[in-house]
């Protein structure tokens, strides 16, 4: 392996010597003697075989080549100071990565401004964010397989949850779907006898999909977004969380459905922490970012 011939310290030297003005000013800021500055950005050019300054009168400037090089080199001990302050961070315990369970039907809005807040405090942290539905978010925190965890309705048995928000749930289908011209709907029998669009539960071992199960026609698709565009060509009906389809409504693409007795259905999110004992400094940075969403 080659060896470099320049060294980190001489590049900071040299930036040190432009930003601050001159070799003095540079000494000063570095508590570094003046003559110090001067052989290290010296010898800096005769290793690289290059010319970097030009002194005119008592000020230091850059050649062109210099300019360029500068501009390099702040990327480099960027780059070093980064890796140098995520060592140190990783010796604290600050996690590298979080991985966060999001029930579907959690407000988006809601997490990206949570990771919004996260992202200038996250010391570098990566987030993945595992879409789930159902069963598959209680899987996620019976297995401890996931930082955090937006699960709906009741968690697991023995896991706290902090309440988040409510989510309710409207029963829609296109405007042109027979269902729409009905005023009322007064039994199951009559939604039976149409084509539901269901959302598929995300659990490996127990499946459980999304919504009412009682007709004899049935789509499972993977999320809303699906199922509203299925909904769009005049297919079938669905029940849908109310803020993915309010301008649809609004515009009268979708319809919403009046039946009796359950005009609309709500579903209540908890931020859960499956292994608290071993909750990192970044996850509780990002717990404490989300249940601020909804103080």
């Amino acid at each position: 392996m080659d060896r470099a011939k320049s060294t980190l310290e001489q590049w900071r030297i040299l930036q040190a010597v432009i930003d601050f003005g001159g070799y003095a000013q540079a000494a000063q800021k570095l508590n570094k003697s003046q003559s110090s500055l001067n052989h290290a950005v010296a010898k800096l050019q005769q290793q690289l075989g290059v010319s970097l300054l030009e002194v005119h009168g008592r000020k230091a400037q850059l050649t062109p080549t210099g300019e360029v090089l500068l501009r390099h080199s702040r990327l480099v001990t960027q780059s070093v100071n980064h890796l140098e302050s995520l060592a140190t961070n990783l010796q604290k315990g600050w996690e590298p990565t979080l991985t966060l369970a999001r029930e579907i039907i959690y407000p988006i809005d809601d997490l990206i401004c949570a990771l919004d807040a996260f992202l200038p405090q996250s010391r570098g942290t990566r987030v993945t964010i595992l879409d789930s539905v159902i069963t598959g978010t209680q899987e996620h925190i019976k297995d401890k397989s996931v930082d955090l965890a937006i699960c709906g309705g009741v968690p697991p048995k023995g896991h706290l949850a902090e309440p988040l928000c409510d989510v309710f749930f409207l029963l829609v289908c296109h405007s042109s779907h027979p269902l729409a011209a009905l005023d009322h709907i007064e039994n199951d029998q009559i939604l039976a006898q149409h084509l539901q669009i269901v959302i598929k539960d995300t659990a490996r071992h127990q499946t459980s999909d999304l919504g009412w199960l009682k007709a004899e026609q049935r789509w499972t698709v993977s999320n809303f977004h699906e199922a509203i565009k299925i909904l769009k060509k005049g297919i079938g009906f669905c029940w849908i969380p109310s803020q993915l389809i309010a301008t649809d409504l609004e515009k009268g693409e979708l319809t919403q459905l009046t039946l009796a007795g359950n005009t609309q259905r709500k579903a209540m999110l908890s931020l859960v922490v499956p292994n608290r004992d071993e909750q990192g400094p970044a996850a509780k940075l990002l717990e404490s970012l989300i249940l601020a969403q909804h103080a």
